[in-house]
């Protein structure tokens, strides 16, 4: 019977959807997960199926993960990026996840890898409220950096949204956010870094005195302080982090990606040798339901290996679409849509769209759904044109250059964009710039 479900268009107009052919299609469909919990089912109505199953990415721990990061100096021969994602890159969070929100930023920074490294490592450290809670000495030891880059890496995230992000206690978050405000408030810093205390006591006066300024004013920044987040992260969804296993990884050799499958993350198949040999017990019923049951056995494995097949080579389609991605960063994203592959593949876009649904590829750039690289963009009259993440990374470069005092409206990010070729409104800008949790131009203005 021919099993090409995948990688083969046919002539005929008419498919029959045998049994068989259907199981194809779903363990296609499946993440890696929903195929080791089918074949878990499959064992118990087939007693010739055994199954070994791998090590699972549960057990990977945060210092699994600074292991990992030690290892980056001891690769010799191949470029320091290729080992630039680590057993960190294997947590993923809910939708809108504070730990996701902060891990698409990062990605989106203009910064060198290793820093980009230790902020995502501080990032999956914090509490659910957004604090670290050890001091940055702690996290250099465990990465086996120096302290200096540690505190580096954590004054950028504290950077990120949501402001006051990454602090170590309540005076620190609320620091953060006084600094990030477009107008500097003395008297609210004056307060925060050292009359917190008594500010939650209500002792107005006391601080008025030692501060020289009357009790209104020490009110009134009473009352613009509640207008501060104290726990920046609880807003967010806090539900426990899930872990993912790579389906495919892509690894850059001196400039020079190979995609290989991750086929230790799946469940291996064996035959139960004891029942094996009832196959060979002549023409009685039981010899029989064996034979159907080997059979089922067969096609169970050759259907996985065909789904390993048709991933790895849709796969390796997108990195030939996306390689300046997995090279230089996210601002080299093209736009990409499933029709491209199919057709150069030549199978069907809904066995595109299967094959990269829940299906995760481990990259010098971190870990992404497959889905990802699929990304709309605004369409260039040449029928080219830009990913929203690049428009975006280049956007928020922009904006980090800008003089405080000036800072750019979107029509001058889009006439600024422009000039790098990339052509979109100021509507699209001012879009974007939301996305990205970057405020107006009058809001961002500093006067000092």
């Amino acid at each position: 019977m021919n099993m090409d479900y995948g990688l083969h268009q046919h002539q005929s107009m008419k498919l029959v959807m045998t049994t068989e052919l259907r199981q194809a299609i779903t363990m296609l469909q499946f993440s890696t997960q929903d195929l080791t919990d089918y074949l878990h089912e499959q064992q118990l109505e087939n007693p010739l199926i055994e199954i070994r199953d791998p090590v699972m990415y549960e057990e990977v721990t945060r210092r699994e993960t600074a292991d990992s990061f030690r290892q980056l100096d001891r690769n010799s021969g191949q470029k320091r990026q290729e080992t630039n994602v680590t057993a960190l890159d294997y947590l993923t969070e809910p939708e809108e996840g504070l730990k996701d929100h902060l891990l698409h930023q990062i990605r989106m920074m203009d910064a060198e890898n290793e820093t980009k490294q230790v902020m995502t490592y501080l990032a999956l450290s914090l509490n659910e409220n957004g604090y670290l809670e050890h001091g940055t000495d702690v996290y250099a030891q465990e990465l086996n950096v120096l302290e200096k880059r540690t505190e580096h890496a954590l004054q950028m995230l504290q950077t990120l949204d949501p402001p006051g992000i990454a602090a170590r206690n309540l005076t620190e978050c609320l620091m953060i956010q006084l600094t990030q405000l477009a107008t500097k408030d003395p008297l609210a810093e004056a307060v925060v870094a050292d009359h917190l205390d008594q500010l939650a006591e209500r002792q107005f006066k006391k601080i008025a005195k030692a501060l020289d300024v009357g009790v209104e004013d020490v009110e009134a920044v009473a009352d613009f302080l509640k207008t501060l987040n104290p726990k920046p992260g609880a807003s967010f969804h806090s539900e426990p982090a899930e872990y993912v296993a790579p389906d495919v990884h892509v690894i850059d050799v001196n400039g020079s990606l190979h995609v290989k499958l991750a086929e230790n993350h799946l469940p291996k198949l064996t035959m139960n040798k004891q029942y094996e040999q009832l196959l060979s017990d002549g023409g009685s019923e039981v010899a029989h339901y064996m034979k159907q049951k080997h059979e089922q056995f067969q096609w169970l494995k050759k259907s996985i290996r065909q789904r390993q097949e048709t991933i790895l080579k849709v796969t390796e389609a997108i990195v030939r679409h996306q390689e300046a991605f997995f090279l230089h960063g996210a601002e080299y994203l093209n736009p990409l849509n499933l029709k491209t592959i199919a057709e150069e593949l030549d199978i069907h876009e809904s066995t595109v769209s299967r094959a990269t649904s829940k299906k995760y590829v481990q990259s010098p750039r971190g870990l992404y759904e497959l889905k990802y690289f699929f990304k709309s963009g605004i369409a260039g009259s040449d029928g080219t044109g830009d990913s929203a993440d690049k428009i975006k990374v280049n956007m928020k470069r922009l904006i980090d250059e800008e003089e405080k005092k000036k800072p750019l409206s979107d029509q001058k990010l889009a006439e600024l964009l422009a000039l790098k070729e990339i052509h979109v409104s100021r509507r699209t800008v001012a879009k974007y710039r939301e996305e990205l949790s970057i405020p107006s131009s009058s809001k961002r203005k500093r006067f000092s």
